[in-house]
This record gives C-alpha cells, sequence and structure tokens, in this order.
C-alpha cells in the first residue's frame, strides 16, 4: 500500500540518521495519538501516517528501496510482503530478534524512561477536581556535557566496527538459503558510539538525578487505579533522545463515613426506637457539605432513604449520581422498670401479645415477672 513520502509526514530530511527519524516520530505520536485526540478522526488518520512512515524509515531495506525507486509499495516488490507483516518477520520467526528491530537501534541517543506516581486524593477531591504541584525524582539532562556525556560536551565517537550502526550483519545458511542477519555491536553495545572522554560531573551518563516540580491537573469523576498520563515529563533522554512519560497513579481515600459505588455514596446511620418509630428530620455529613434527611414514620431496619444528586460526578461530565442512606435501628440493651411498663402498655394498646422477657434475670423479666 503506497503512503505519502515518510520523510515529509515525519519532517525530516533524507540525510536524516535513525536517532532522528526516531525522535520525529515519538514526537508526532505523541501529538496525535488517539488517547490525547479523543473523537479526533483527522488525528486518528494522522496518527496511523505517522506509523507507516516510520515503519517505512526505520527498516533498512525499506528505506533503502524508497530512496532507490521512490515508492513503499511492499507488495509489488517485495515477495515476502503480506498479511505476516513482511520479511522482517520471516527473520524474527526462524532467528528471533538477534538483538531487537533494526529500526529500534539508538545509534547514540537513548530515550528517558517512564516514572510512575502514585498521588492520594479525598472524595471531595473526586468531586471538584484539583490541581496539585508534584515534586518527582528524575533524571534531567546533564548541563555539562548537554546530555551527550563526553567531556566538555563533545561529540562521541562512531565504532569503527559498526561504523555507527549499532549491528553488524552476518550471513547464515538456513533450509531457505543464505539469509543475512543483524546482531547487536560488540564494541559498543549497540549504541553506535564510543565515549573515550566521560564527562565528570554526570560521569558519562549524560543525566543525574533532581527533583523537578509538575503541577498536575485531576478532572472531577477519577476512579481509584485510574492513572493521569503526562507526556514528556519523565526522564529526559540523552544526546537526541526525547524524554519519557510521567504517569499518576490515583488513589482514593477510604472515608470511614461514606461509600462509593460508581457515582453514587452510600451512608449508614442508626435511629432510635423512637426516631424509627414516629419519623424524624436529620442533618447529616455528605461530600461537600450537610445533608438534610427525612426519616418516614415506621422505618424498618434495613431501610433507606435517597438524597438526589448530591453523590459524584461522572469523568467526562454530568449529573451527579445520588446519595443513599441506609437506617439501623437500634434496641435498647438495658430498660429500667418505667420503661418496661410503657413498653408493655404499648403492646396492650395495639393489641399485641404481651411480651414476657427473659425467663432469668432478663430485660424484662425481673419486671413483669413479679406482677400478678
Amino acid at each position: 500500500m503506497a503512503i505519502r513520502d515518510p520523510y515529509e509526514v515525519l519532517g525530516v530530511s533524507r540525510s536524516a540518521g535513525a536517532d532522528e527519524i526516531k525522535s520525529a516520530y515519538r514526537r508526532l505520536a505523541r501529538k496525535y495519538h488517539p488517547d490525547v485526540n479523543q473523537n479526533d478522526a483527522a488525528a486518528e488518520e494522522k496518527f496511523k501516517e505517522v506509523g507507516a512512515a516510520y515503519a517505512v524509515l526505520s527498516d533498512p531495506e525499506r528505506k533503502s528501496r524508497f530512496d532507490q525507486f521512490g515508492t513503499t509499495d511492499d507488495q509489488a516488490s517485495d515477495p515476502f510482503a503480506g498479511a505476516n507483516g513482511g520479511i522482517g518477520d520471516l527473520f524474527d520467526m526462524f532467528f528471533g530478534a538477534a538483538g531487537g528491530s533494526q529500526g529500534g537501534r539508538r545509534r547514540g541517543g537513548r530515550d528517558g524512561a517512564d516514572i510512575t506516581i502514585e498521588l492520594e486524593l479525598t472524595l471531595l477531591d473526586v468531586l471538584t477536581g484539583i490541581s496539585r504541584e508534584l515534586e518527582i525524582d528524575k533524571l534531567v539532562e546533564c548541563g555539562s556535557c548537554a546530555g551527550r556525556g563526553t567531556e566538555g560536551g563533545k561529540p562521541p565517537e562512531t565504532c569503527s566496527t559498526c561504523r555507527g550502526q549499532g549491528a553488524v550483519s552476518a550471513v547464515r545458511n538456513t533450509f531457505i538459503g543464505q539469509v543475512r542477519t543483524q546482531t547487536t555491536c560488540p564494541t559498543c553495545g549497540g549504541e553506535g558510539i564510543l565515549i573515550k572522554s566521560p564527562c565528570t560531573s554526570c560521569r558519562g551518563k549524560g543525566t543525574k538525578r533532581e527533583k523537578s516540580r509538575v503541577t498536575a491537573n485531576i478532572p472531577p469523576g477519577v476512579e481509584r487505579g485510574s492513572s493521569l498520563h503526562m507526556p514528556g515529563h519523565g526522564n529526559d533522554g540523552t544526546n537526541g533522545g526525547v524524554s519519557g512519560d510521567l504517569y499518576v497513579v490515583l488513589n482514593v481515600r477510604d472515608d470511614s463515613r461514606f461509600q462509593r459505588r460508581g457515582t453514587d455514596v452510600h451512608t449508614e446511620i442508626t435511629l432510635t426506637f423512637a426516631q424509627a418509630a414516629l419519623g424524624d428530620q436529620l442533618t447529616l455529613d455528605g461530600i461537600d457539605g450537610e445533608v438534610s434527611v427525612d426519616v418516614a414514620a415506621g422505618t424498618q431496619p434495613g431501610a433507606r432513604a435517597t438524597v438526589k444528586g448530591h453523590g459524584l460526578p461522572p469523568l467526562h461530565g454530568g449529573r451527579r449520581g445520588d446519595f443513599f442512606v441506609h437506617f439501623n435501628v437500634k434496641i435498647p440493651e438495658k430498660l429500667g422498670e418505667t420503661e418496661a411498663k410503657l413498653i408493655r402498655e404499648l403492646a396492650e394498646l395495639r393489641g399485641e401479645p404481651i411480651p414476657k422477657g427473659e425467663a432469668k434475670g432478663g430485660i424484662l423479666g425481673g419486671i413483669f415477672g413479679k406482677k400478678k
């Protein structure tokens, strides 16, 4: 399938090296990634186009073919291309990656690693959303060598073994004939460069560990365990490599007063016998203030009341969930003689069987047992 000029798609010159091509690809892939551009069909198509362009320029054979013939039509020029993904997949099937894919070598550049941290939130934070400044322990580019790892920031030497390619080729005899394979260069370890005079400030690493601050904007309605993706805020790359990403994993702190179930919030309260029988009006703590709850007369244990719109919002906006109040009813554990007499009279008025109480020493036994 023919695509647009891959150099034009990635915005690089025809003389661009592998590290420059990879950096351009990662930058554009992040810019047009579907997670960043939700429901944007144009961005999704651009993301696919960028991926297709990188697939050509990261493969030495396909890149060479395009440079010579100006086409990326694999079906027309490569008899091994097809549903299984091309000759590169055939090599991997028999011999494995052999030190990595041909397009994945850094050749002097190293991309920064991603960083994952945890942020604790309250239910109120989930309700309103927050902006929080975070302190991150990360690797930043060394100022003394500009991330090159060499003393004074001088350009590193090209590896003479692999001539800067990061891999060496070998011809292997297989049942399908001679096949040329690539392995990681043993001299430079796949870097394509050699640093003979390391930077004394970073000891040749190109980065130094420092504290950094970044502001995370957490939207309302997030769930426990969800994460915020912040591209480019991870560890810095070196020698032209791009920075990694930051992932902020969100942990919603437990609140003993409430239970969250999606956007709804549940709480429990205990009513007295009188409140349950006669009804009442209560003021309870809600997530963001007090909530008024009506207790209906004759409320039974396990019943609940619903306060509309006092729960949590959904992640992408919309009506708040509801606030549910579950009722327990407390039965007195000990009664005085007068209290027991009133309960007995109540039972008589309602035409209910008169309780005898416990046989020996129970709550009512000691009182009602004396009455003839």
